[in-house]
Order: C-alpha cells, then sequence, then structure tokens
C-alpha cells in the first residue's frame, strides 16, 4: 500500500507504484512496465528453477491484450523447446487497454496460442474460485513432472477502466453490472460455502471484518509513511559489479 501511495516504506521505496511490485523473498518477481515483458522474464525464472532443480514452477501472468505481443511466443518457443517448468496464466479480461479482443486477435481463444509449439492450454473460467483453484494445481503438477510449459486462459472480467484515465466507454454499465451480479467471484464463493454449511455466515462476517481491518491498517501505514528523499532518484539504476564497475 505504501509503494501505490509512492511512500519511502514501499516495497520498491515508493519509486515503482502499482507496475513494480517485488517480493524475491516469497519469490514473487512482481510486474513490468513493458507490455509482454512477464511472459520472457518468467520463462527465464522458469529456466533458472530447472537448472537448480529446486522443483518450483514459474506461474508467468500477463493479460489478453500483451498475448499479442512477439516476445511472447519467442517464450512459448524456449519453454517448450527446453521442457521448462512454466505455466502461462492469460488474464482474458475482453478490454485489455480498451479495445475488445474480437477486435485485435485473429484467434481470440487464447489458450490454443501455444499449439505450433506444442504446448497445451485450457480455457478457465477465471471468474470461479474453485475452477482456477483445480486448473492452477493440475498444470503445476504436469510442469513438475517434467512435461513441460502449459498454457490457462483464464476469462476473467474488470469492474473499472484499465486505468484512472479510463472512462471505459467501450462497454456499457449496464453489462458491468449484469457480471458483477451473476459472476463476481467473492460473492459466488460465499454462496457457495452457504449452501453447504448455512451457519457458516457468522464465520464469513468475522472473515470479512479482519480482512478489513488489515486493509485499514496497510492504508493507515501507508499515510504515516515518509515521502522517499530526493537522492533515492538515484539509487538502483545501476548493479555494482565485481571491482566497481
Amino acid at each position: 500500500m505504501a509503494e501505490l501511495a509512492g511512500r519511502a516504506d514501499g516495497i520498491s521505496k515508493g519509486k515503482g507504484g502499482s507496475m513494480h511490485m517485488f517480493a524475491p523473498e516469497h519469490g514473487f518477481y512482481g510486474g513490468h512496465g513493458i507490455v509482454g515483458a512477464p511472459a520472457s522474464l518468467g520463462t527465464g525464472l522458469a529456466f533458472a528453477n530447472r537448472y537448480r532443480g529446486d522443483g518450483k514452477v514459474a506461474f508467468v501472468v500477463f493479460g489478453e491484450g500483451a498475448a499479442n505481443q512477439g516476445q511472447v511466443y519467442e517464450s512459448f518457443n524456449m519453454a517448450a523447446l527446453w521442457r521448462l517448468p512454466a505455466v502461462y496464466i492469460i488474464e482474458n479480461n475482453r478490454y485489455a487497454m480498451g479495445t475488445a479482443l474480437e477486435r485485435s486477435a485473429a484467434e481470440p481463444r487464447l489458450f490454443r496460442r501455444g499449439i505450433s509449439f506444442g504446448i497445451p492450454g485450457q480455457a478457465v473460467d477465471g471468474m470461479d474460485v474453485l475452477s482456477v483453484c483445480k486448473a492452477v494445481e493440475a498444470a503445476a503438477a504436469r510442469a513438475r513432472a517434467g512435461e513441460g510449459p502449459f498454457i490457462l486462459e483464464m476469462r476473467t472480467y474488470r469492474y473499472r477502466g484499465h486505468s484512472m484515465s479510463d472512462p471505459a466507454k467501450y462497454r456499457t454499465r449496464e453489462e458491468v453490472e449484469q457480471v458483477r451480479k451473476e459472476k463476481d467471484p467473492s460473492a459466488g464463493l460465499k454462496r457457495r460455502i452457504l449452501e453447504l454449511d448455512c451457519s457458516a455466515e457468522p464465520r464469513l462476517e468475522q472473515i470479512e471484518a479482519g480482512v478489513n481491518a488489515e486493509i485499514a491498517q496497510a492504508v493507515e501505514h501507508a499515510r504515516r509513511s515518509p515521502e522517499p528523499d530526493p537522492s533515492e532518484l538515484f539509487s538502483d539504476v545501476y548493479v555494482s559489479a565485481p571491482g566497481g564497475r
């Protein structure tokens, strides 16, 4: 939260915002400002996992707009050639930065994008928590077994514009409200839990209250965090190599 607010306590010292969230100690290598770059960076991480033999799988996440970038297919080729433990997750929210998928993709079934490289894929209801969990578990197990990369097309949706400057006029308000009403993943999971156990509602309310409190605490922490010192403009620009060069 401090990073989103551009504060010194942020995970990238307040210099990256939403584009540069990193936690390498947890195996999380964050986002990137170049569209499609996660595909090549994630493939490199998958190569490192295979090289080390650590049994880890790289979950490589990018959107349907980025799926049309050339480096994505270079990455697919390398991953298939070397049977890398990579699961490519394409978040298909249908509109990329503002253009409908059908207007920008000759093959809108994105899970088929790896066919020419021999990479199998699957379309998943990205608004269904349990479907996502099941599909990711299966793809990860396949990668760990040495069977190579896999593509998961998560068919999802975003309620707001791509950014603060996006009024989202390329779709109707009625469409957004219909998806929110019928497909919201949080509400859908809650309904499923209550169908299985009608007495679970107090516990669910307790969990929600705890989450809200944690978010409020994070927001307050961000507000109290100082802004970065101007000298930070010159830090983390270059890597210090042996010999000081």
